[in-house]
């Protein structure tokens, strides 16, 4: 029997049951993949991040309930945060995780955790009638980056988003989103949908701001933003473009501790 050190952290929020929950899992040998996805399944959270020590920082892989994803930004800031909480980084060190998305930071900025991730690119492309449909939305503009962007006029509208995710879950992911309202502060909001993916709403999603940090730094011409994710439990970060990356910010709050017997 293993016994693996297992943690719940709720990130992007300084509040328990708020932002997006994460299952961290503290590896001291490798497990298989289908090890990994029966835990994830198990967990039934958005993402479950497996992390184990390298010679140089660390391996770190995420699963939803039913893959594994090549980039999960709220899981990394979770791991980090139980990284720095536990004492195996001294608050002055940078995180080093080796990903499938290559090489992934993070630094610990006060209260604040920092992570640097790669910006995706985006391209105006159509969205399928079906997906829009699915939505009920009119939006304004439509791009794509690694997922469909559909911007829409108001956070109202955000806001008031019922998917129907029998169809939506033969599409690729999703994200919904508007400029922030000008009494707001907050430059952009969103929401993203992946029942593809085995979530259907992901409470907030550092990968989504991946695509859409490029995307207004384009409408607003401005690198840096205070952004919301407007999903039932809600969460904040803070976002800047950097060249090719992206630097996400956000607190986290450690919920459950624990071990996995398998």
């Amino acid at each position: 029997m293993k016994n693996i050190k297992f943690y719940q952290v709720d990130a992007f929020t300084d509040q328990p049951f708020k932002g997006n929950p994460a299952a961290i899992c503290l590896l001291e040998e490798e497990l298989s993949t289908a090890t990994m996805l029966q835990i994830a399944a198990e967990n039934n959270l958005a993402e479950t991040a497996f992390v184990q020590k390298a010679e140089d920082g660390f391996y770190l892989r995420w699963f939803t309930p039913t893959v594994e994803v090549h980039l999960c930004g709220h899981a990394t800031l979770a791991t980090s945060h139980i990284l720095w909480q536990e004492g195996i980084l001294k608050a002055q060190e940078t995180a080093r995780y080796h990903t499938l998305s290559g090489l992934l930071t993070a630094k610990k900025k006060g209260d604040w955790i920092e992570i640097d991730l790669p910006a995706k690119e985006n391209r105006p492309v159509d969205v399928s009638e079906e997906v829009l449909a699915a939505l009920q939305v009119r939006p304004i503009r439509t791009a794509y980056a690694d997922r469909y962007i559909i911007e829409v006029s108001t956070p109202e509208e955000v806001n008031n988003v019922k998917p129907d995710f029998n169809i939506l879950r033969h599409h690729e992911m999703v994200i919904v989103t508007s400029k922030g309202a000008p009494s707001s502060p907050y430059d952009f909001v969103s929401r993203t949908f992946g029942p593809s993916v085995g979530v259907d709403e992901d409470p907030v999603t550092g990968s989504s701001h991946c695509c859409l940090v490029p995307y207004y730094a384009e409408q607003l011409n401005k690198t840096q933003f205070f952004a919301y994710q407007a999903s039932q439990r809600g969460g904040e970060m803070r976002l800047e473009l950097k060249g090719d990356r992206v630097l996400l910010s956000g607190h986290a709050v450690t919920l459950i501790s624990g071990m996995l017997l398998i």
